[in-house]
Protein backbone atom coordinates (compact mmCIF):
# COMPACT_ATOMS: atom_id res chain seq x y z
CA UNK A 1 0.00 0.00 0.00
CA UNK A 2 0.87 3.42 -0.94
CA UNK A 3 -0.11 6.94 0.77
CA UNK A 4 -0.49 9.88 -1.17
CA UNK A 5 -0.62 13.52 -0.13
CA UNK A 6 -3.70 14.06 -2.11
CA UNK A 7 -4.84 12.64 -5.79
CA UNK A 8 -2.19 13.18 -8.60
CA UNK A 9 -3.43 13.37 -12.11
CA UNK A 10 -2.62 9.83 -13.00
CA UNK A 11 -4.96 8.84 -10.33
CA UNK A 12 -7.77 11.14 -11.32
CA UNK A 13 -7.39 9.32 -14.65
CA UNK A 14 -7.75 5.95 -13.41
CA UNK A 15 -10.63 6.91 -10.82
CA UNK A 16 -12.18 8.65 -14.01
CA UNK A 17 -12.49 5.70 -15.67
CA UNK A 18 -14.07 3.05 -12.93
CA UNK A 19 -17.23 2.82 -13.16
CA UNK A 20 -18.42 2.04 -10.03
CA UNK A 21 -17.00 3.04 -6.57
CA UNK A 22 -17.71 1.71 -3.14
CA UNK A 23 -19.07 3.65 -0.43
CA UNK A 24 -18.28 2.99 3.74
CA UNK A 25 -19.40 4.78 6.57
CA UNK A 26 -20.45 3.48 10.07
CA UNK A 27 -22.05 4.84 13.38
CA UNK A 28 -19.80 6.68 16.04
CA UNK A 29 -20.80 3.82 18.37
CA UNK A 30 -19.56 0.35 18.82
CA UNK A 31 -22.87 -1.66 18.21
CA UNK A 32 -24.19 -0.02 15.30
CA UNK A 33 -24.18 -1.27 11.83
CA UNK A 34 -21.41 -0.55 9.60
CA UNK A 35 -23.01 0.51 5.69
CA UNK A 36 -21.18 -0.25 2.39
CA UNK A 37 -23.19 1.16 -0.67
CA UNK A 38 -21.98 0.23 -4.26
CA UNK A 39 -22.36 3.11 -6.46
CA UNK A 40 -22.19 3.72 -9.86
CA UNK A 41 -23.91 5.76 -12.98
CA UNK A 42 -21.70 8.08 -14.90
CA UNK A 43 -21.31 11.47 -14.01
CA UNK A 44 -21.98 11.32 -10.41
CA UNK A 45 -18.25 11.10 -9.19
CA UNK A 46 -16.64 14.16 -9.03
CA UNK A 47 -12.71 15.33 -7.92
CA UNK A 48 -13.09 18.85 -6.95
CA UNK A 49 -9.70 19.41 -5.96
CA UNK A 50 -6.88 17.01 -5.34
CA UNK A 51 -7.79 16.22 -1.16
CA UNK A 52 -12.28 17.10 -1.83
CA UNK A 53 -14.56 15.13 -3.62
CA UNK A 54 -18.18 14.84 -4.03
CA UNK A 55 -20.66 12.72 -5.42
CA UNK A 56 -24.57 12.51 -6.31
CA UNK A 57 -26.11 10.82 -3.66
CA UNK A 58 -29.44 9.49 -5.36
CA UNK A 59 -32.38 7.80 -3.92
CA UNK A 60 -32.49 4.42 -2.20
CA UNK A 61 -33.87 2.06 -0.18
CA UNK A 62 -31.69 3.50 2.96
CA UNK A 63 -30.29 6.38 4.40
CA UNK A 64 -26.88 4.69 5.94
CA UNK A 65 -24.56 6.90 4.84
CA UNK A 66 -26.63 10.59 5.29
CA UNK A 67 -27.15 9.16 8.51
CA UNK A 68 -23.74 7.91 9.36
CA UNK A 69 -22.58 11.27 8.34
CA UNK A 70 -24.51 13.60 10.04
CA UNK A 71 -23.62 10.92 13.33
CA UNK A 72 -19.78 11.47 12.78
CA UNK A 73 -18.46 12.80 9.75
CA UNK A 74 -16.78 9.50 8.39
CA UNK A 75 -16.48 7.82 5.32
CA UNK A 76 -14.35 6.03 2.97
CA UNK A 77 -14.77 5.65 -0.72
CA UNK A 78 -12.73 2.44 -2.38
CA UNK A 79 -12.66 2.15 -6.22
CA UNK A 80 -11.33 -1.39 -7.64
CA UNK A 81 -10.14 -2.02 -11.34
CA UNK A 82 -12.12 -4.58 -12.58
CA UNK A 83 -10.20 -4.82 -16.27
CA UNK A 84 -6.45 -4.06 -16.58
CA UNK A 85 -3.85 -3.67 -14.13
CA UNK A 86 -5.00 -4.45 -10.40
CA UNK A 87 -5.35 -1.41 -8.45
CA UNK A 88 -7.80 -0.53 -5.18
CA UNK A 89 -7.70 3.21 -4.33
CA UNK A 90 -9.17 4.38 -1.07
CA UNK A 91 -10.36 7.80 -0.32
CA UNK A 92 -10.77 8.55 3.46
CA UNK A 93 -12.18 11.40 4.48
CA UNK A 94 -15.11 13.77 6.50
CA UNK A 95 -17.97 14.25 4.54
CA UNK A 96 -21.49 16.25 4.64
CA UNK A 97 -25.01 16.06 2.73
CA UNK A 98 -25.40 18.94 1.33
CA UNK A 99 -29.19 18.97 0.42
CA UNK A 100 -31.47 21.49 -2.47
CA UNK A 101 -32.72 23.62 -0.22
CA UNK A 102 -28.89 24.27 1.34
CA UNK A 103 -26.92 27.33 -0.08
CA UNK A 104 -24.60 25.73 -1.71
CA UNK A 105 -25.88 22.90 -3.31
CA UNK A 106 -26.15 24.54 -6.95
CA UNK A 107 -22.74 25.23 -7.04
CA UNK A 108 -21.80 21.78 -6.03
CA UNK A 109 -24.14 20.21 -8.42
CA UNK A 110 -22.61 22.84 -11.70
CA UNK A 111 -19.89 20.43 -11.24
CA UNK A 112 -21.64 17.14 -12.45
CA UNK A 113 -22.13 16.25 -15.75
CA UNK A 114 -24.61 14.11 -15.57
CA UNK A 115 -28.50 15.78 -16.12
CA UNK A 116 -30.84 14.01 -14.71
CA UNK A 117 -31.98 15.33 -11.46
CA UNK A 118 -35.15 13.31 -10.71
CA UNK A 119 -34.22 10.94 -7.58
CA UNK A 120 -30.54 13.19 -6.28
CA UNK A 121 -31.46 13.14 -2.53
CA UNK A 122 -27.90 15.20 -1.92
CA UNK A 123 -24.36 15.15 -2.58
CA UNK A 124 -22.25 14.38 -0.40
CA UNK A 125 -19.11 16.67 -0.09
CA UNK A 126 -16.00 14.72 1.08
CA UNK A 127 -12.73 16.53 2.66
CA UNK A 128 -10.13 13.87 2.39
CA UNK A 129 -7.51 13.18 4.70
CA UNK A 130 -5.82 10.42 3.82
CA UNK A 131 -5.53 8.82 0.25
CA UNK A 132 -4.04 5.48 -0.59
CA UNK A 133 -3.48 2.94 -3.57
CA UNK A 134 -2.84 -0.70 -3.08
CA UNK A 135 -2.03 -4.10 -5.46
CA UNK A 136 -6.01 -5.41 -6.02
CA UNK A 137 -4.29 -8.64 -6.98
CA UNK A 138 -7.46 -10.65 -5.78
CA UNK A 139 -9.95 -8.43 -7.41
CA UNK A 140 -11.58 -10.45 -10.38
CA UNK A 141 -11.55 -9.31 -13.99
CA UNK A 142 -15.55 -8.40 -15.06
CA UNK A 143 -16.83 -6.95 -18.08
CA UNK A 144 -18.37 -3.43 -17.61
CA UNK A 145 -21.28 -3.96 -20.18
CA UNK A 146 -23.21 -1.01 -19.27
CA UNK A 147 -24.90 0.80 -16.48
CA UNK A 148 -28.17 0.40 -15.21
CA UNK A 149 -31.29 2.66 -16.63
CA UNK A 150 -33.88 1.64 -13.90
CA UNK A 151 -33.51 4.32 -11.25
CA UNK A 152 -34.04 6.72 -13.87
CA UNK A 153 -37.14 5.02 -14.84
CA UNK A 154 -38.43 4.70 -11.81
CA UNK A 155 -37.46 8.43 -10.60
CA UNK A 156 -39.35 10.03 -14.18
CA UNK A 157 -42.74 8.51 -13.10
CA UNK A 158 -42.19 9.99 -9.58
CA UNK A 159 -43.58 13.61 -9.06
CA UNK A 160 -41.25 15.82 -6.55
CA UNK A 161 -43.89 15.58 -3.72
CA UNK A 162 -44.02 11.52 -4.54
CA UNK A 163 -39.85 11.72 -4.13
CA UNK A 164 -40.25 13.70 -0.74
CA UNK A 165 -43.11 11.73 0.34
CA UNK A 166 -40.40 8.56 -0.01
CA UNK A 167 -37.59 10.04 1.42
CA UNK A 168 -39.77 10.70 4.75
CA UNK A 169 -41.17 6.92 5.03
CA UNK A 170 -38.19 5.26 4.12
CA UNK A 171 -34.65 7.42 4.42
CA UNK A 172 -35.79 9.49 7.49
CA UNK A 173 -33.84 7.06 10.00
CA UNK A 174 -31.19 4.86 9.37
CA UNK A 175 -31.46 1.17 10.40
CA UNK A 176 -29.97 2.15 13.63
CA UNK A 177 -32.73 4.95 14.49
CA UNK A 178 -30.03 7.79 13.64
CA UNK A 179 -31.52 10.98 11.79
CA UNK A 180 -30.81 11.00 8.26
CA UNK A 181 -33.04 12.67 6.12
CA UNK A 182 -35.09 15.63 7.74
CA UNK A 183 -37.97 16.23 5.54
CA UNK A 184 -39.13 18.91 3.21
CA UNK A 185 -37.06 21.68 4.34
CA UNK A 186 -33.69 19.99 2.60
CA UNK A 187 -35.58 19.64 -0.57
CA UNK A 188 -37.20 23.08 -0.81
Amino acid sequence: MKVHEQIDDRMAAWIADQPMFFVGTAPAGSDGHINLSPKGLAGTFHIIDPLRVAYLDYTGSGAETTAHLRDNGRIVVMFCAFTGPPQIVRLHGHGRPIFPADADFATLRAHFGRETDHAIRSIIDIELDRVTDSCGYTVPLMEFTGHRQLLDQWSARKTPEQLEQYWQQNNSVSIDGLPAIAGPAEFS
